[in-house]
């Protein structure tokens, strides 16, 4: 079984469902296509959406990359704290914006760590 792919996955699936919970707030919010303004909770659901996006462009290259040189359970371990972060953001923005601190820290030091880790790998072992 391939972990790391598993993992890249599951970082895809997890940003659809942000994506869906996004279009399920703006049904409820009644904020019409294109706008993203309107009630505080839409706000906040779209821009968890956006910025898992913008994570997402770094982690799932780094992700890969680092799997090609390092053992599949260190990297898949790095790939569920970034998902186990994505989820803690979400939960924490959703109450509180402010309090968004920890899951994002969940997210970007694993992709720190694996952009080194893919970078090590390819000027080290590749």
């Amino acid at each position: 079984m391939n972990w790391v792919h598993i993992i890249a996955l599951l970082a895809i699936l997890q940003y659809i469902a942000f994506t869906a919970l996004v279009g399920l707030a703006r049904m409820r919010y009644r904020i019409r296509a294109p706008d993203t303004l309107g009630h505080p909770m839409f706000e906040r659901a779209f821009r968890v959406q956006q910025n898992t996006l913008e994570q997402l462009v770094a982690f799932l290259p780094a992700l890969l990359l680092a799997g090609l040189y390092w053992p599949q359970a260190w990297i898949a371990g790095l790939g569920a704290v970034w998902l186990a972060g994505r989820l803690l953001y979400r939960a924490e923005y959703m109450k509180a914006p402010d309090s968004r601190s920890k899951g994002f820290a969940l997210t970007l030091l694993p992709t720190v760590v694996l952009v080194l880790a893919a970078l090590g790998g390819a000027t080290l072992r590749g």
